[in-house]
């Protein structure tokens, strides 16, 4: 739809649709027809193309109005129509069945304006059957049946156990078709079966009633039991990717949005998987989402709506925009310095949260010298900056901090404390040998993915290479590739260990991948005291604790190797890990660095970057971390860039409209002096 101007004809309703308000409250600002545009309905049908694959193939439309810079779902006050009922059918609320293969278009009229989708049908009328692996699970999932709370707890409820949401299909199939004396599947009468009777209440079930006989997940269990119940087979289709729309919107507080998701999968076909999707919101507060994707805006702010599916995980954002009047001046005046101002206010002026002013000179002096360096400034340096007149002198004394010794020692220690080093688990001849090489490195500016090689490419003696004494803290396998994810990608992946995370992607089979790739990491004494000797040994592996066998060793989300491979493990790790293709290693190292200088990482906790854990300014996540890629990892060109933006320099009083805000970066965060830096002064005190 094209804008309206001055010269467009306008009715009172097109003024209320535009504003959201009676045409009673607007006469007296009838100026804001002259100066500004106003902007018709449009209206958009999502996903706007679709392929149903099957007789149960079926995917819910949503209808989603854009009035100005704000989204509504209009979905259920929506008009649906098919061009072709014979081939695909569209009910009242919008959700499209297959009818007969061919291509038709689903049609959108909803208060004056229309749109369109694409619908594809394929095997309309082709045989169908239920799986255990994407069907069966995916209802005991959803329906809580192996929750860690029910029946997927560790000792599992009243002798009944499954895996924690069904991360181990074959495990399942067999508990449920076998122990029990079979009573939990019955295939001569399938009503009768346990896992139909209890949970939908024909029978008492301590976990209560989970769905009602004439519902879909009953008829799901029921028809899969009816075909002689399957068991999972190697060649199920597995997902891929899944996708959510919206993936993004603005709406007002109160305001309600569905949400669809929609899974890829690896035989090219894809399913609308809302009924089945666990989903959570990380913040109530803005937004809560029920069991079926439906969302309420509870307050203004930003919420992540977080899906989990066969574990996969991803999220939709959702904003609702603060009730504060802001001029266009109070965006305007404020100084860009870099790309870092222009991202936080743009994110600034969706939320309707003004930026306060800046620091004064003498504050942003005792900030910088804190947050870079750990110390005070002198006297003589306080008074001497507040003398100078020059407009880049905040510019200056960043660069001379940047070469400074106490800016060596402050992020030495940082890395040192990122890295585990102490003398609780070396000796002190390797202590000094590991931090000295963290030092020189700091000195040095080393890249962050040279630093991040040295420690994985390297062998030989730790007394001569400190960087190898990261073995000797981490000897065992295990350890060492929970923490190297951890310290390198931000990546939680210890509870993989025992089942699939159920918070992020990572299954079972991926942890015990990621772990094989040390299994053949030697260390043995060295021929002095306080020396060990660090090499790659020519066999050895970890075993997976269910299939009890090795699996080949893999990054995560990366290449295989074979398990033969004479190539060095570590080298397959380290040259993964520091790819630019792995947005993870960047991010991570980006996310720590802004988090010492801004109070808050975009990601918090810090060391926490998983998927379901979105940045608070996504957009100024991902231009940071490309950023720190293009210019060749530099850490000091990163503090540079943070320190000399005008976000870095703000005020941390607040003003009208930020009040309450500690997460988008509208005014200084304080917080406590850190440990090292209170060290540090108490010993210059």
């Amino acid at each position: 739809m094209r804008p309206l101007t001055a010269t467009t004809t306008i009715t009172a309703t097109t003024v209320e649709r535009a504003f959201g308000l009676p045409c009673r409250h607007l006469w007296r600002h009838s100026f804001l027809f002259l100066t500004l545009p106003l902007f018709a309905q449009q209206l958009t049908v999502l996903p706007p193309s679709t392929e149903l694959t099957g007789p149960e193939a079926r995917q819910q439309l949503i209808a989603e109005a854009t009035i100005g810079e704000r989204q509504e779902d209009w979905t259920h006050a929506t008009q649906w129509s098919s061009s072709d009922p014979k081939i695909a059918t569209v009910d009242e609320h919008g959700l499209v069945r297959p009818a007969g293969d061919g291509e038709v278009r689903i049609t959108a009229r909803a208060k004056g304006v229309t749109s369109t989708a694409v619908v594809r049908v394929k095997a309309a009328h082709a045989p169908f059957q239920w799986t255990f692996r994407n069907h069966v699970i995916p209802v005991l999932t959803k329906m809580g049946c192996n929750s860690g709370a029910c029946h997927g707890a560790l000792a599992g409820k009243n002798g009944f156990k499954l895996t924690l949401r069904g991360y181990d299909p074959d495990a399942d199939y067999a508990t449920l078709t076998r122990q029990s004396v079979g009573r939990r599947v019955s295939l001569a009468d399938p009503p009768a079966s346990l896992m139909l009777a209890k949970p939908s209440f024909a029978i008492p079930h301590g976990g209560g009633k989970r769905f009602a006989q004439d519902s879909l997940e009953y008829r799901v269990i029921a028809e899969w039991i009816a075909a002689g119940a399957p068991p999972p087979a190697p060649t199920d289709a597995e997902v891929r990717a899944l996708e959510v729309f919206p993936p993004a919107a603005v709406l007002a507080p109160e305001a309600g949005q569905q949400l669809v998701v929609r899974a890829h999968y690896s035989d090219g076909h894809t399913d609308d998987v809302t009924r089945w999707v666990k989903f959570s919101s990380s913040n109530e507060g803005v937004a809560t989402v029920d069991d079926w994707g439906h969302v309420k805006m509870n307050g203004s702010g930003e919420a992540a709506i977080t899906l989990f599916y066969s574990s996969r995980v991803l999220y939709s954002r959702l904003t609702a925009p603060f009730p504060n009047q802001i001029g266009a001046g109070a965006y305007e005046r404020f100084p860009q310095h870099n790309f870092i101002d222009g991202l936080v206010l743009e994110k600034l002026r969706s939320l309707h949260i003004a930026p306060s002013k800046l620091a004064d000179d003498a504050t942003y002096l005792r900030r910088a010298y804190l947050d870079a360096a750990g110390i005070l400034p002198t006297s003589e340096e306080v008074e001497n900056f507040l003398a100078d007149t020059a407009p880049d002198k905040r510019a200056k004394v960043v660069d001379r901090l940047l070469e400074r010794d106490e800016f060596v020692d402050y992020w030495a220690y940082k890395w040192s404390d990122l890295l585990l080093v102490s003398t609780r688990r070396l000796n002190a001849t390797a202590m000094w040998a590991f931090y000295d090489w963290i030092r020189d490195s700091v000195r040095k500016n080393k890249p962050w993915d040279q630093f991040a090689k040295e420690i994985f490419l390297s062998s030989g003696s730790t007394r001569q290479n400190g960087a190898l004494n990261y073995f000797v803290l981490h000897k065992d396998p295990i350890d060492l590739s929970e923490n190297a994810t951890q310290a390198f990608l931000g990546q939680r992946i210890m509870c993989a260990r025992c089942h699939n995370h159920p918070l992020e992607k990572w299954t079972q089979t991926q942890y015990y991948q990621m772990a094989n790739l040390f299994a053949r990491v030697g260390v043995k004494n060295g021929t002095v005291a306080g020396e060990n000797i660090v090499f790659a040994k020519t066999s050895g592996d970890v075993l997976h604790p269910r299939l009890a066998r090795p699996l080949p060793p893999t990054p995560l989300d990366g290449q295989s190797i074979a398990l033969d491979s004479p190539e060095d493990r570590r080298a397959v790790f380290a040259n993964w890990l520091a790819s630019p293709k792995n947005a993870m290693f960047a991010r991570t190292i980006v996310n720590r660095v802004w988090a010492n200088f801004m109070g808050r990482g975009l990601v918090d906790p810090v060391d926490d970057v998983r998927a379901t854990n979105p940045a608070s300014n996504e957009e100024l996540f991902a231009a940071l971390s490309k950023d720190f890629v293009e210019h060749g990892y530099d850490i000091q060109r990163l503090i540079r860039t943070i320190m000399t933006s005008s976000v870095y320099q703000l005020s941390s009083e607040a003003d009208a409209t930020n009040q309450a805000d500690n997460i988008y970066y509208s005014k200084h965060i304080v917080r406590r002096l850190s440990a090292t830096i209170y060290s540090s002064l108490r010993g210059m005190a």
